[in-house]
């Protein structure tokens, strides 16, 4: 699965990385058309998951239900839009996020709406890599459980094999992105020793 980022000026949830990131693009010309076009791009190279994130401005701007039916038809499989609570928008088929503050009733009302999977945000705050994986994220992942047997996975910051594995014995599967986007910068080889570490973090056996 990859999750790709529409960039916005004011992206609330991201860390300084991701923000960085989103800045250049944006200073280069980047807007939502042209995020469309290199989804139909990636999706034309590859037959995983494509999971567009961006914010409730950017579908303000272009459109709800539009901006829907253009990213489906360039290939998203799903939308994850971290500043747009569950019950707003129900129509919109979309992932929903759930946090260590959510409340019970959040919590179900996210997993009963949630398109596929459920994100786990493991902190409280912006993404970006940590030393260690949040502590928050067991009881969160018991909590999710006990409403829903849709999958789980964790993100925000998750930036290592070993929060990989931590995370393995939680979830179903992790969110990677500012680890990702810090790699990228070192190019593609450093980009694939990353992931290659995550991956073996995920298939590490779990401790009894």
């Amino acid at each position: 699965m990859m999750e790709i980022g529409f960039p916005f000026s004011d992206p609330l949830a991201d860390g300084p990385m991701i923000r960085r990131a989103g800045e250049r693009a944006l200073a280069a010309g980047m807007r939502t058309k042209r995020c469309l076009e290199v989804l139909a791009e990636i999706r034309a190279r590859v037959d995983v998951p494509l999971i567009p994130m961006t914010y409730a401005s950017i579908f303000e701007a272009y459109g709800w239900q539009e901006l829907e039916r253009d990213a489906r038809s360039a290939g998203a499989t799903s939308l994850i839009v971290p500043d747009l609570p569950a019950d707003v928008h129900p129509e919109l088929r979309r992932v929903q996020l759930v946090a260590p503050t959510s409340t019970d009733e959040r919590l179900k009302l996210a997993a009963d709406t949630t398109d596929g999977w459920l994100y786990l945000v493991t902190v409280t705050g912006t993404t970006g890599a940590r030393a260690e994986l949040a502590p928050s994220l067991a009881p969160l992942a018991e909590r999710a459980r006990a409403v829903s047997s849709v999958p789980l996975y964790a993100g925000f910051g998750i930036s290592t094999g070993a929060h990989a594995r931590a995370a393995a014995a939680l979830v179903d599967g992790i969110a990677v992105g500012s680890a990702a986007v810090a790699a990228a910068e070192d190019g593609p080889a450093a980009l694939a020793a990353l992931v290659s570490e995550l991956r073996t973090g995920l298939d590490a056996p779990v401790a009894a």
